[in-house]
Parts: C-alpha cells; sequence; structure tokens
C-alpha cells in the first residue's frame, strides 16, 4: 500500500462508489436511484464547503462519531465502552435530547460534515434520533449497531430514508460472534442480511479484529458470504485492549502486516466493496486522525471527545456550538503537541497515551 494513503479521500471515493454502484443497481426503483444521485451532489458541495474553510485557515473533518445512548442489552465480551462505563445499564440520565442532536446534525451539514457514524450504547435503541438523522438527507449515517432491534419499522425507515446505512457487529462465522456477543447474534444478523437484500437496502458490516478471528475474518470464505449476502462495506477495527486480561486477543504487529496484505488483496479483487482498516489506514495516512484532524466524537452527554477510545472532553456541544467544540483547548494541544503524529506499536494511540491526555485535562483544568 502506497505510504502516502490518504484515509479521508479514501472514504470518500469509497462511499462515491459505493452510491454509483447503488444507482446502476436500483435504475428499476426510480426514488432510490434519485436519492443516490442527489446525495453523491450533496458530498461533493460539503467537500467544497471543507476546502473554502481549509483555504479560509480552519479545518473542517469530514465525519463525527455520535453515541446518541449510553444504553445496551448485550454485554459483548471486552466492550471498551462498557469498561470506560460509557455504556451502563442503568437507565440513562442527563444524555442529549432528541432536539439537541437534531441542533448538531444541521450545524455539521452546514459546516460541511458528510457523514455522521451513529454509535451508543446501542443506537437503535435511540428511535427518536435515528429518525431524525433520516431527515438530514444530505448527511450519510452509518449506524453502528449489535443488529438486534431491526424490525419492519425500522426496515421501512432504512428503506424511506436511504442516508441511513445500518454498520452490523459480526466477528467471522457463527460460533466466533456468538461467543463473543451471545447466543443467537449471529443468525439474527444473517437473517437481517436476508431482508436486507430482499428489499434492495444498503447495509455494512463492522468487524472487531483479535488474534483469535483475524484469518477468519479476512478470509475469502467470510467476505465472500457477506459479499453474496449484499453487503457493501467492510470496517475492520483493531481489538483494543481496554482489561489487563484481554492483552492477549490484541493484534501483534506479525498480525497487524497479515490483516494489511489481506486488506491490499481485497481491495484489488473486491472493486465493488468499501474496505476500512482502523487502525492501518491511519498509519499511512499521516497519523492518527482522531480530535478533529478527521473526526471527532460526541458521547451521550454531549461531551465532545478525541475518539471514543479516548473519553476526555474539555467542552459540551449542549453549551456551545459544534464549530467551538471542534476547535476545543483539548483538541488543539493533541493536534498542536503531536500527540496524533507518532507511530505506535498498539491499536490506539491515545489509548496508549491516556497518562498525556489526563495531564493535559489537568493542566486544562488548573
Amino acid at each position: 500500500m502506497n505510504e502516502t494513503f490518504d484515509i479521508q479521500e479514501y472514504m470518500t471515493k469509497g462511499v462515491e462508489r459505493v452510491v454509483r454502484d447503488a444507482v446502476k443497481a436500483t435504475l428499476k426503483n426510480p426514488r432510490e436511484s434519485a436519492y443516490m444521485a442527489k446525495f453523491a451532489l450533496a458530498s461533493r458541495k460539503a467537500s467544497e464547503k471543507r476546502r473554502r474553510a481549509e483555504d479560509a485557515g480552519e479545518h473542517i473533518p469530514p465525519f463525527l462519531i455520535a453515541s446518541i445512548t449510553s444504553k445496551c442489552n448485550l454485554h459483548c465480551a471486552g466492550c471498551y465502552s462498557r469498561c470506560n462505563h460509557a455504556t451502563v445499564d442503568a437507565e440513562p440520565v442527563r444524555q442529549l435530547d432528541c432536539d439537541d442532536w437534531k441542533r448538531v446534525f444541521d450545524e455539521a451539514g452546514d459546516l460541511g460534515v458528510s457523514f455522521i457514524l451513529l454509535a451508543g450504547g446501542e443506537p437503535m435503541l435511540r428511535r427518536d434520533v435515528v429518525e431524525a438523522a433520516g431527515d438530514r438527507q444530505d448527511i450519510l449515517f452509518p449506524i453502528f449497531t449489535n443488529g438486534t432491534f431491526v424490525d419492519e419499522r425500522y426496515l421501512e425507515l432504512f428503506d424511506r430514508c436511504r442516508n441511513l446505512i445500518p454498520i452490523m457487529s459480526i466477528e467471522g462465522e457463527k460460533e466466533i460472534t456468538d461467543s463473543r456477543r451471545g447466543n443467537g447474534v449471529y443468525d439474527r444478523l444473517i437473517a437481517n442480511m436476508d431482508q436486507f437484500y430482499s428489499k434492495g437496502l444498503i447495509f455494512g458490516a463492522s468487524v472487531t479484529v483479535t488474534t483469535q478471528n483475524i484469518k477468519e475474518v479476512s478470509s475469502e470464505r467470510f467476505i465472500g458470504k457477506l459479499i453474496d449476502k449484499g453487503c457493501r462495506t467492510v470496517i475492520f477495527v483493531e481489538f483494543v485492549p481496554v482489561t489487563d486480561d484481554s492483552y492477549d486477543l490484541a493484534p501483534q504487529e506479525e498480525d497487524r502486516e497479515y490483516l494489511k496484505g489481506e486488506i491490499e488483496r481485497l481491495r484489488k479483487e473486491h472493486s465493488e466493496m468499501v474496505f476500512i482498516s482502523f487502525p492501518g489506514d491511519e498509519k499511512n495516512s499521516g497519523g492518527c486522525v482522531a480530535a478533529g484532524r478527521g473526526f471527532f466524537h460526541i458521547n451521550s452527554h454531549g461531551g465532545a471527545e478525541p475518539c471514543p477510545f479516548s473519553p476526555y472532553s474539555d467542552i459540551n456541544v449542549k453549551d456551545t456550538s459544534l464549530k467551538e467544540a471542534m476547535n476545543s483547548r483539548l483538541f488543539s494541544k493533541l493536534r498542536d503537541g503531536g500527540y496524533l503524529l507518532e507511530d505506535h506499536p498498539g491499536g490506539c494511540t491515545l489509548y496508549e497515551r491516556k497518562e498525556d491526555v489526563e495531564k493535559i485535562m489537568i493542566g486544562l483544568a488548573g
């Protein structure tokens, strides 16, 4: 892979390619084809907004990650969100309401943000917010979901609002998926895929890569099965060991080199697909893209954080504008201090440097 690989450019072009493919595949469905063509135009306009801002000395990231709830019905092994207590079983309190999220989505669109990844907890528990996202047809909303809340109402919503793209978490075949996510989850995901395919709905898959599943999830057998089901995007996320007893699951350098080679192969052999790797692609695009370089994270309470693995915030979107949040003092110090540019051995730069981030937070508080 070229060392100057640009993850932002790749993702933008990849989504545009999926849109083009979807237009071709849905010519018999004028409504869907028309939406895809309109979004392609909206995406180009958003890129122009960001370019004009860049020329004026202001960097606007093309992506946001929005964790719209702290609630989840599953207890997946090694879940970083539960380990840092962002996801809990208690009923959520003091979280952003639907109007708050609507404002965030509107401000993001005005700034030129093209993609907002909805996460959680389990984001499909917030149907009101997902429906609000569907109203912003100029923004694409990948929904990172465990897939257990897909029902007829959601299928109707996805059919009506083609800017909502479910990205279902799957760990490989049935045995390894159910061992991490719970009995019956794999069968539910496959059933969902069959429903999406039968209705002509685009969807993707998110895979947490561990030492246990790395060869399975990058294999032609597994990827081929997803393609046959109608999947058009696979996002490989390297497991981050957030507990002492899970370090054996974290890919090492040899594993990462193997995955890098397999992704290169998959990109060549399946041009109709989008394959994204974190943090692998980051390492080839000049370092970590968190803290506003390529994206930042808004937690369910409105705190603007560098990324989900670095849950620190010195500003809240409930109290300020999205534009001010993406230029927070914490983000500026992380970007200007070179914390995002250093090579690192593990799965997340800022998680491994959490002591440095905590020192910055102490300094900001002082």
